[in-house]
């Protein structure tokens, strides 16, 4: 299995979604531009020794012109709840006062692996370390240091993914101390719930390392549970004695990796619908920002807000120091960087980029014609509807659907019509009509808008999974359309569409 580290790397992704990174050594100035052609989808690390993590990370191979990338799963329930739990720490280099992430806890460790499985292993946790400590190598001793959430997210090649998430603390004790990340690796995107688990890892990791291993055994052993379901773990604690962990999966599966949160405290909603705007045509986007938890968070919830369609390009959350040169790729891409490389990315050769500076709610670069993107009715729809009653929602899963409700809406109105659209052989093969698609519009600029959409993968990955099957899938997305077909019978003939 190769592994392409998209750093949702869903990292994601995130999210959520897949990235091929590379980095700029010294010297490598003349290789730049064929280094940015093989800048594709995701990041893949060959097969081969086991090596450093950052090597590993930045050994990149060339990716098929069109590789087809899947959304994050949506899981029925039933899945085991993670493959891993690791304990990254950072230990000192034999040379040098520079520090190397490295992996000091494992847990389950996996026995009598055929010679394949233990390499595959071996190469899958070898890239970890690098995305738990994105930051970069240069550390000292602390006596505080705020607790970050963030995740990460790593791609096969076969569009399958693995999420890492992330929590990085100071260690309980005396005097100066290093940070350290637990990371659950997971293949379920539900951001929410795997914080509350690492809450409790984080309790009884204070106590003991052993004290850790009956609660994630019972982790382990427990289905996930289905949308709005609630699965309950009996756990026991040296003087608490018998706890009882209640781990409750959001009714609503399609945010349940999200949380905006972040993104509604850093940027006014006219910027988030400028953002919304350049991520639809695929554009290159920069978040900047102090925390690893706000840029987890805020590049997660922009990829979000492009449901029922999947963000398929260059894709890192949190991008580690030595592939800061992701920044100069050719090809569409939606990361994640801290302030403290803000200069570094500004002087590199970059083209059509919205640099987003999460911390001075600023744009530092822009194309220009970000409000003039949308259609500009649609556009008034959106931030109508995201500005009534804000005031009056206090729960998450409130702001989650108060937020992404309007962008749904938009796709609805623009490309909700695409299922009448798909003509179907005797052989059940569907051939989607672009041009008859477009032309059903009668508003002239949501066509001019749609002509543009449908050329991008966003929508053409959709559209080839709608034409696998006659009956479109009953998710949200097309309860939805139906809605909205019912309210247009009610609304007057010639009502445009």
């Amino acid at each position: 299995m190769k592994v392409k580290v998209s750093g949702p790397a869903e990292v994601e992704d995130w999210g959520a979604g897949p990235a091929q990174t590379w980095a700029r050594a010294p010297g490598t100035r003349g290789a730049m531009d064929g280094l940015g052609r093989r800048l594709r989808a995701s990041l893949k690390l060959k097969r081969g020794s086991r090596g450093s993590s950052q090597a590993n990370a930045e050994e990149a191979v060339k990716e098929p012109e069109r590789a087809r990338e899947l959304p994050l799963p949506r899981f029925v329930g039933g899945q085991h709840f993670f493959e891993y739990l690791l304990v990254v720490s950072l230990k000192k280099k034999h040379s040098g006062d520079d520090y190397e992430p490295t992996i000091t806890y494992q847990f389950p460790k996996r026995e009598n692996l055929l010679r394949g499985q233990q390499e595959e292993e071996e190469r899958l946790l070898s890239a970890i370390p690098l995305f738990c400590f994105p930051d970069g190598n240069e550390w000292a001793p602390l006596t505080e240091y705020p607790r970050e959430t963030f995740s990460f997210v790593l791609t096969n090649v076969d569009g399958s993914r693995k999420i890492g998430y992330c929590r990085r603390v100071l260690p309980t004790g005396r005097g100066p101390r290093l940070p350290t990340v637990y990371c659950i690796l997971s293949c379920i995107g539900c951001f929410g719930l795997f914080s509350k688990i690492l809450d409790e890892v984080e309790k009884r990791h204070q106590i003991s390392m052993a004290v850790i291993y009956p609660f994630m055994q019972g982790l382990r052993e427990a289905a996930f549970p289905a949308p709005g379901k609630t699965v309950t773990l009996k756990s026991f604690i040296p003087d608490s004695g018998t706890e009882f962990i209640s781990l409750t999966r959001p009714l609503d599966s399609h945010l349940e990796h999200v949380d905006f949160n972040s993104l509604l405290q850093c940027l006014s909603f006219e910027q988030i619908l400028q953002i919304f705007a350049s991520a639809v045509l695929e554009r290159r986007i920069i978040f900047l920002a102090e925390g690893l938890s706000t840029l987890s968070q805020c590049i997660h919830a922009t990829a979000a807000l492009l449901y029922p369609f999947s963000w398929a390009h260059t894709y890192i959350p949190v991008v580690p120091e030595s592939l800061l040169a992701t920044v100069c790729c050719p090809t569409p891409f939606m990361v994640g960087v801290q302030m403290r490389f803000q200069q570094e990315v500004m002087d590199s050769p970059m083209e059509e980029v919205l640099l987003v500076n999460l911390c001075e709610r600023t744009f530092l670069m822009s194309v220009g014609d970000e409000k003039d993107i949308l259609p500009p009715k649609l556009q008034h729809d959106i931030l109508d509807s995201l500005d009534q009653g804000t005031k009056h929602l206090q729960t998450s899963e409130q702001i989650n659907e108060h937020v992404s409700g309007p962008f749904v809406q938009f796709f609805v109105k623009t490309v909700g019509h695409y299922a009448s659209y798909i003509k179907w052989e005797a052989n059940g093969h569907g051939h989607f009509q672009e041009r008859s698609f477009c032309k059903a519009l009668t508003s002239k600029a949501k066509r001019r808008f749609v002509k543009k959409f449908v050329k991008t993968q966003l929508f053409s990955l959709f559209i080839q999974e709608a034409e696998k099957s006659k009956s479109p899938p009953a998710g949200y997305f097309q309860r939805k359309i139906l809605e909205y077909e019912e309210q247009k019978k009610q609304n007057k003939p010639g009502k445009r569409l």
